[in-house]
């Protein structure tokens, strides 16, 4: 039977070793690996001092640089270990002077190809899925594909400094954001560095982006409601914290506008709003308009712009994800908008066809499912004994002439706990926020409701409903009878406190005083056109005459016995007097 032959180490020098040096190192390497290896020389100027030993996919750096290197990790370290406490001075003095150059090995591969943000790396067999690797040049990457011979690697930084040839190195780390109290009211990218020009922010500690989703025992039920302030969503469409909660519809319809006054709307809770795909110069639009509503004190803008390379687009939604779990597992309640989901899709698509990984319905790879359902599967109502935090996300679609059935809506949809859809036909017609009461529904429902917004919103869907169908029935008829006429106008009337200017939310006390109002059928008598300055005028009047009715509401949540009817009567009595002050 023919002997094995043995394996190869190459060693990179300036000189060849003697004879004892080749023996000293062969009989390392046949202790490290207990096989037998064949010591290759290959010249290398470049090293002025000491060499490299390469065997395999392991390296022994020996070079001054390689020393160096170790020395810095290790510095590296002390820095982001439990020493916070400690003079930083004195544990880097203590440990250089304790300091020796340890032999382990560094895995190193070779780059095959590199383009469009997308490395081909030969070697590091031993490298994981999610794992952050260091090119020659200083710039990471994350393994994102692992083949027979190969990684597909993405990048997160320009690939002007990657070459064919050029080596990378394993950092046995999986990607991940630096986290702090610091990062609220910044503006950072997908790699948790600010971009708002505001100085550096200290990290408390790192998150890897991808995580597990807490797990059914970690959880309880979504019963807490995360106000809006928008009627149309509060009254029929409640939020609860902890929910996932879809907004959808075409271009232009609305749908950013809502989640900006949902974070407008929240006191408690802290905001993280993820911006995917964008112009730089709307998310400048963005971050100044929440600044002048004094929103940005408890806000967090992750920004991925259009002209950011696909691989950063693809990882922001998760970095934002993970500086939310932060939050909310120290018990703080946190709201992430993802902005939107369409786009991440996009950007995932021309990463997995840049990996060469086969196409499926329209071009999109085969786990652009499980893409979006890891990430929001993270958001949770955590148990008592976890904190009690959560993580409610608003993650936001965009479709094609409403197309409501196209392959990523699809998806997202059946993930989420209910949609708001915004219909286009009804933005353009004035009614905003335009939201589609038959296609939308949340599926948590009441239970994340006060109770004053249950008795006060009543049957207000169910009489929209009535209300579409006659209109589209009455269109057709000029001969209407004076039941039907007052039904419409009950309709209309109902549709025109829906309509709300963006960026006034509204608090508790108000939602609920204006559909008790609408429902109790007081503004149905008024022109259309008048019921806007009406209701203004009603919501200020009873916040300087009854004040007690506003700040019950809010602090209790519910109407007193006989509450109801005493609202009713002060709105019926102010619009006797507001007819007359007009006339």
């Amino acid at each position: 039977m023919a002997e094995k032959k043995p394996r190869r180490a190459y060693l990179y020098a300036a000189a060849e070793p003697n004879d004892e040096q080749k023996e000293k190192l062969l009989a390392f390497l046949g202790k490290r690996y207990s096989k037998a290896f064949e010591l290759v020389f290959r010249e290398d100027e470049s090293i002025t001092e000491g060499f490299r030993l390469v065997a395999g996919d392991d390296v022994y750096d020996r070079t001054r640089e390689g020393r160096f290197h170790q020395l810095k990790e290790r510095l590296r370290e002390l820095v982001t270990s439990e020493n916070d406490g400690q003079d930083v001075i004195s544990l880097f003095k203590s440990s250089i002077d304790s300091w020796n150059v340890e032999t382990l090995p560094a895995e190193e591969g070779k780059v095959l190809t590199v383009g469009d943000g997308i490395v081909v790396v030969e070697g590091l067999s031993k490298a994981v899925y999610g794992e952050i690797l260091v090119f020659e040049s200083g710039v990471k990457g994350m393994v994102q594909d692992i083949r027979r011979d190969s990684l597909g690697v993405i990048l997160f930084g320009d690939d002007e400094g990657v070459t064919e040839g050029s080596r990378v190195r394993r950092t046995k780390k999986t990607a991940g954001i630096p986290v702090s109290e610091q990062y609220l009211g910044r503006v950072v990218n997908a790699l948790g560095d600010p971009i708002d020009g505001a100085g550096p922010i200290l990290a408390e500690e790192y998150r890897a982006i991808e995580s597990p989703a807490p797990g059914i025992i970690d959880r309880q039920p979504v019963c807490e409601p995360m106000y809006t302030g928008l009627i149309t969503i509060d009254s029929m469409f409640p939020i609860g914290r902890g929910q996932r909660e879809l907004i959808i519809g075409d271009r232009q319809t609305g749908k950013t506008a809502i989640a900006l006054d949902a974070i407008m709307n929240q006191d408690d809770v802290i905001c993280i709003y993820v911006a995917i795909g964008q112009k730089a110069s709307s998310v400048a639009q963005l971050v100044e308009n929440l600044r002048r509503a004094g929103a940005m004190k408890h806000t967090i803008v992750v920004s991925a712009t259009a002209s950011e390379t696909a691989p950063i687009q693809y990882m922001a939604p998760y970095a934002a994800t993970a500086l939310g779990e932060y939050f909310m597992y120290k018990g703080k309640d946190v709201l992430i908008v993802y902005d939107d989901l369409s786009k991440h899709a996009i950007a995932y698509r021309a990463l997995s066809l840049l990996l060469e990984r086969s196409p499926g319905r329209e071009a999109y790879p085969g786990d652009v499912f499980y893409l979006h359902s890891r990430l929001l599967e993270r958001s949770a109502h955590l148990s008592e004994e976890l904190g009690g935090g959560s993580l409610t996300a608003l993650p936001i679609v965009e479709t094609q002439a409403g197309d409501v059935s196209a392959y990523i809506p699809t998806n997202i949809i059946s993930i989420t706990d209910g949609q708001i859809f915004l219909e286009s036909d009804l933005f353009f017609s004035g009614q905003r926020p335009a939201v589609n009461v038959g296609l939308s529904v949340s599926r948590v429902g009441g239970a994340a409701q006060k109770k004053a917004m249950k008795k006060a919103a009543g049957t207000i869907r169910l009489d929209l409903a009535q209300y579409r169908e006659m209109e589209i029935f009455t269109q057709f008829s000029s001969d209407l009878d004076e039941t039907t006429r007052r039904q419409l106008a009950y309709g209309q009337s109902l549709m025109r406190i829906l309509r709300q200017p963006q960026g006034k939310p509204y608090r508790l006390h108000q939602m609920v005083i204006l559909l008790l109002t609408a429902t109790g059928h007081i503004l149905q008598d008024l022109p259309v056109e008048e019921i806007g300055a009406f209701t203004k005028d009603l919501l200020s009047e009873f916040a300087r005459m009854h004040d007690e009715i506003c700040s019950g509401i809010d602090e209790k949540g519910d109407l007193e016995e006989g509450r109801k009817e005493e609202i009713l009567e002060i709105a019926k009595e102010y619009l006797k007097q507001w007819q007359t002050s007009r006339s």
